[in-house]
């Protein structure tokens, strides 16, 4: 097998969904037993376990954006939806025709209630888990 160089696996990754991507990733850490988190949030996240009481309570930092309904204006949802993930035409279609469905999983609470927004701004119900 040849091997890829950086710009030719850059250009692979772009043609990735974020999904496709997401996934990718975390296959990646499984297989190299390494994780691509910043040391900033695995400190964070140490010193919140530290706390006892607080551990027990700890605030989740992965979100999903799930698609409840189209609503009305099921044209503008397929568009937000495209913008949000990078999906095409046909999976932005099907993805809409499927809901209740998740649109962006495993992102951080600002990017999740954005996208929330922006979905409901078009006119679809979304919640986010």
């Amino acid at each position: 097998m040849a091997k890829l160089s950086n710009d030719e696996l850059i250009e692979a990754f772009k043609e990735m969904s974020l999904i496709e991507l997401s996934e990718f990733v975390k296959t990646f850490e499984d297989v190299f037993d390494v994780t691509a988190a910043a040391p900033v949030a695995v400190a964070a996240a140490g010193g919140a376990a530290a706390g006892g009481e607080a551990a027990a309570e700890e605030e989740k930092d992965e979100f999903d954006v799930i698609l409840e309904s189209a609503g009305s204006a099921k044209i503008a949802v397929i568009k937000e939806v495209r913008g949000l993930t990078s999906l095409g035409l046909k999976e932005a279609k099907a993805l809409v025709d499927e809901a209740p469905k998740a649109v962006l999983e495993g992102v951080k609470k600002d990017d999740a209630e954005a996208a929330k927004a922006k979905l409901e701004e078009a006119g679809a119900t979304v919640s986010v888990k």
